[in-house]
């Protein structure tokens, strides 16, 4: 069985490391056969590590996404090569991603602590039932302090309403966090990891993070400023693509 983190950022949006850090630490100080690098609304870092792990040959490879702000909250966009809209419906985002061979994970679904997918939204999209506005998948193994609140209540909504395969991510914005949670998969490559995705063929599991003093307060204090930030930042220099000459 292979391993995957399918929720991880850098600092091309609101984590600490480079990509070819992050790309390196999963490689050097992880068991770990595939990451994806899903900073919000951009995929420039997640590109960047995928050539580099090719070029350099490592065993660990990269799946290109990001965590897409809808105007219902957080969605995960995998398989992707482009940069995703943003504050659109959730149903014209999972378009969107379907439309472009993607798959799309509810990541720390009906969570306060970050702009999540509530039940609303969720129930609405799974009892649609239509083609291309569906989603693939639920996180449900998400040690983050974002990842924790809606937890269980979500757990026992897919169990009993939405029966959407569960993942594991780390929803890293540190090093010490790569890996903390995974997703178990048939194989070892980010395409038969693809494929145990859209078959279901996937388990999950998490162990909790470091403690703060391992991380260090300062880099936790960083961190929570980038997020808050990430992205305003991201929209801003969109309006400034579009103005300037």
């Amino acid at each position: 069985m292979g391993k995957a983190d399918l929720h991880i950022h850098t600092r091309h949006s609101d984590g600490l490391a480079s990509p070819e850090t992050v790309l390196r630490w999963a490689e050097e100080r992880t068991d770990l056969d595939v990451i994806a690098i899903t900073d919000h609304e951009d995929v420039e870092a997640a590109l960047r590590a995928r050539e580099l792990a090719a070029r350099r040959g490592y065993r660990v490879e990269v799946v290109v996404g990001a965590e897409v702000t809808t105007l219902q909250g957080h969605l995960l966009a995998l398989f992707i090569e482009e940069r995703p809209p943003l504050l659109r419906s959730v149903e014209r985002t999972l378009e969107w991603i379907h439309e472009r061979g993607g798959i799309a994970v509810v990541p720390h679904p009906m969570s306060w602590l970050t702009r999540s997918l509530g039940r609303r939204a969720i129930d609405r999209v799974c009892a649609r039932q239509e083609p291309g506005v569906t989603f693939d998948a639920i996180e449900l193994a998400n040690p983050s302090p974002a990842g924790r609140p809606g937890r269980e209540a979500a757990l026992r909504l897919n169990r009993e309403r939405w029966h959407l395969p569960a993942t594991g991510s780390s929803d890293a914005h540190h090093l010490l966090h790569i890996g903390r949670g995974w997703t178990n998969f048939p194989g070892r490559t980010a395409e038969e990891l693809r494929v145990a995705l859209l078959e279901g063929t996937i388990s999950c599991g998490m162990v909790p993070y470091p403690s703060a003093r391992e991380v260090g307060y300062g880099n936790l204090a960083l961190g929570l400023a980038y997020g808050l930030t990430a992205t305003p930042r991201k929209a801003a220099r969109r309006v400034w693509e579009r103005l300037r000459p």
